[in-house]
């Protein structure tokens, strides 16, 4: 199953709210009202570029928030700050990001091999879709327009947890390669820029975050230096990140023309 919450946010099923990694034993991502929540027990070292935990950072858990359409992202780190406290979670360790997807369309997709195990968890919203590289609507670094209107909601989201080990170079690697293979799927399923109409690589407020165990079990398991589409280990994330993105957005596109709903995902 790779949308494994679908029937806990659709159906009530309160007892498909915890998917078990079998690629990170001890790896769990629990559904919860408003939120996903992926948690190890032993803190990982990663590399993020979400709006609350980003950089580099030891964490042992990631949050992934629905936010509605008309959410005003004036202060997202504050928000996230708040819905912790209100959840009664620790602040620190962990990484924050904020999502307008419909946690039901949650895609999660796992590999393993005798040299390392990965899991990519994915919700892909691209009401906000955008084309690196072509002119368009620009926010200054408050996050504002000229005329004063801050982003808004539409977003791809991407938690890739590789149980191995893995050099600081190759985190960036994998983060590229995770972009590659995101901008290949949307350009596969004709997504376009919202303002120009051109073939769209991402959306405005795209986030990752890339937990690495770095500690393993078996000793054996060799130290990656490289994650490149050459590798396979480079292999596996693009195809892990193509896949969940996809069906992310399928899911939802699905979702629209049940419902009806003329608005982009």
């Amino acid at each position: 199953m790779t949308l494994p919450f679908y029937n806990y946010f659709t159906h009530g099923k309160i007892d498909e709210n915890n998917y078990r990694s079998y690629s990170w034993p001890g790896l769990n991502i629990f559904a919860h009202e408003r939120h996903i929540k992926a948690q190890v027990a032993h803190p990982a070292h990663a590399l993020s570029s979400a709006v609350y935990g980003g950089g580099m950072l030891e964490l042992n858990r990631v949050f992934n928030i629905y936010v509605d359409k008309h959410y005003r992202c004036d202060d997202p780190p504050r928000d996230i700050a708040e819905a912790l406290h209100k959840w009664q979670e620790q602040a620190d360790q962990c990484a924050g990001l904020l999502t307008a997807v419909r946690l039901e369309h949650t895609s999660i997709q796992e590999y393993m091999s005798s040299e390392f195990g990965l899991l990519c968890c994915t919700t892909a919203g691209v009401s906000n879709a955008a084309r690196a590289g072509s002119e368009r609507t620009v926010f200054d670094v408050h996050g504002k327009t000229q005329n004063r209107t801050p982003y808004i909601p539409g977003t791809i989201n991407i938690m890739l947890w590789f149980n191995g080990q893995m050099t600081s170079g190759a985190m960036v690697n994998a983060v590229q390669t995770a972009v590659e293979a995101k901008a290949a799927a949307l350009a596969d399923a004709g997504v376009a820029d919202s303002e120009n109409g051109l073939p769209a690589t991402g959306t405005t407020t795209d986030a990752i975050v890339l937990a690495v165990r770095q500690t393993t079990a078996d000793d054996s398991q060799p130290l990656h230096t490289y994650a490149g589409t050459a590798t396979a280990l480079g292999a596996a994330i693009g195809r892990l990140v193509y896949d969940t993105v996809t069906e992310s957005l399928q899911a939802g596109l699905q979702w629209k023309e049940r419902n009806g709903h003329s608005n982009d995902i």
